[in-house]
């Protein structure tokens, strides 16, 4: 779904829209111990295997930190840990890190990991026809040198406080395959099975690995064409767990039975009503507040996810560093949108058109808005387009006038620094903010910055963010070690056994 630098931002839609498949017939294996064959239900099978060319939200999941591992890690919690790296410094100025990489690690092809790899990685990234995520976070590099094969030093433009995070993202790449979008070569615990496009994805325990090796023996990434396939799924014993159930109807099935294990974790996906905030009626603060106060966030939420998920009034999920509830900032209040409609010089409302992506629960939310603004007399004409056509008309184009989408990743609420982000917002305040907190001596400093920005865009209105996705994570109750949380949408399955 995410595509040049939205590819982590947006993986969740566009991944399902474009690759869900039909439903595979594999069984969960039978076997137990370090024996086990964990089959693992998913609606995101990969467009490709390469996380810097649009393989979307599929390639994360089952690869990131499995297969493939970069110099840091991000933790189910949200920590950022050394992995390929053991150490860094930084220099006074914050313009020069020098990172030593751990011994002994080699790829899957029997290669050594050096610091001309890393190199050559990071270069993947910043490369003209990349679609990395960490792309344009990673243009703040102006060269890299490796004086040995065990020493990478990277040189800066500017000071990068989240050198260390972004460089999370970066996969350190092999040299055993030239088409790394349909082979691998990495240093994960598990190496590449079998590829069944439209069916399955399977990783097999490599004994090689120098860390921990894996608990199971076999990882199975089943992929189904929608939700209710998939419960079912879990239901028959096919799959052991499912790793994001997309609708609270799903679980009445698995409440209350011991043969399963639901896990409500946390959270970074938003759900927003995007605006193009450079073309009118959008362009007035007062329009894009009285739209937001005219949406009853809470009764939404509810429709789509039940008792789950969470209202958010800004881009921060609680587990950014930098989260403050901000909810009361556009409260759900009809008569104050009508009177921020009448001061923005529009007292009989207006038209525009919605356009909203053809995959859930996008359509469903967007007749929710339809309702509701039509009560403050506005009139939402919707459009629903495909996932490339999103892709193609709003973000590249940004031909549109509204949209529905969602954000995955944690620590976004920077692309509001961004004037040529899709949604166009411009605040010259905010930008100055954003590259402050990334040129931060201090993650105090850093914090105190984004904390501006989050509360400058609520006061804007620069989208309408109306809730946080849950994290729902089923299993079987025979199934332990699985990841809960929903970060970035990363799935580490090694710690997996099966009784």
């Amino acid at each position: 779904m995410r595509k040049t630098p939205l590819l982590a931002t947006l993986a969740i839609g566009i991944a399902a829209a474009l690759t869900l498949a039909g439903c595979s017939g594999a069984s969960s294996s039978s076997s137990a111990g370090a024996d086990a064959s964990i089959a693992v239900g998913s609606l995101y099978e990969p467009v490709n295997l390469d996380n810097t060319a649009g393989g979307g939200q599929g390639v994360t999941e089952a690869l990131n930190g499995n297969v493939y591992e970069g110099m840091f890690k991000l933790t189910d919690d949200g920590a950022v840990e050394p992995l390929l790296a053991t150490k860094y410094t930084a220099s006074a100025d914050g313009l020069t890190y020098t990172f030593t990489l751990r011994d002994g690690v080699k790829f899957h092809s029997g290669k050594p990991v050096t610091s001309a790899a890393v190199k050559s990685s990071i270069e993947r990234v910043l490369a003209n026809d990349s679609q990395s995520a960490r792309k344009s976070q990673l243009a703040v590099i102006s060269g890299i040198q490796t004086p040995d094969d065990k020493t990478v030093v990277i040189s800066l433009k500017s000071r990068s406080i989240s050198l260390p995070y972004n460089l999370s993202y970066v996969w350190i790449y092999g040299p055993g395959t030239t088409n790394y979008k349909t082979a691998e070569d990495g240093t994960g615990p598990y190496t590449l099975g079998t590829w069944k496009r439209g069916s399955s994805l399977s990783l097999e325990r490599w004994n090689g690995y120098w860390g921990t090796k894996a608990k199971n023996k076999e990882v199975v990434y089943d992929y189904f064409t929608d939700a209710s396939a998939l419960s079912n799924a879990l239901l028959t014993n096919q799959v052991d767990v499912v790793t994001s159930i997309q609708s609270p109807d799903s679980l009445t099935q698995f409440e209350g039975n011991k043969n399963y294990t639901i896990s409500n974790g946390h959270s970074t996906t938003k759900e927003l009503l995007a605006f193009n905030d450079k073309v009118a009626p959008f362009d007035k603060t007062e329009v894009r507040k009285a739209v937001y106060s005219a949406i009853d966030t809470k009764k939404l939420l509810n429709s789509i996810w039940g008792k789950y998920g969470t209202l958010i009034g800004s881009m921060v999920p609680p587990s950014d560093p930098w989260y403050e509830d901000l909810t009361k900032v556009n409260p759900y209040d009809v008569s104050l949108a009508k009177k921020e409609l009448a001061d923005a010089g529009y007292p009989n409302g207006f038209a525009f058109t919605l356009d909203t992506p053809t995959y859930d629960p996008h359509p469903a939310v967007a007749e929710f808005l339809k309702t509701e603004l039509a009560k403050v007399g506005i009139t939402v004409n919707i459009n629903s387009i495909s996932a490339d056509q999103w892709y193609t008309k709003v973000f590249k184009n940004h031909d549109f006038t509204a949209t529905l989408q969602e954000h995955v990743n944690d620590r976004d609420v920077v692309w509001y620094g961004n004037p040529d982000f899709y949604w166009g917002y411009d605040n010259p305040q905010v930008t100055t903010w954003v590259n402050e907190a990334e040129q931060s001596a201090t993650t105090a400093e850093q914090t105190a910055k984004l904390k501006q920005v989050n509360e400058q865009i609520a006061k804007d209105a620069a989208s309408a963010w109306l809730y946080l996705y849950p994290q729902i994570v089923v299993a079987s109750s025979s199934v332990s070690g699985y990841p809960v949380n929903g970060l970035n949408s990363q799935f580490y399955a090694y710690d997996i056994v099966k009784k």
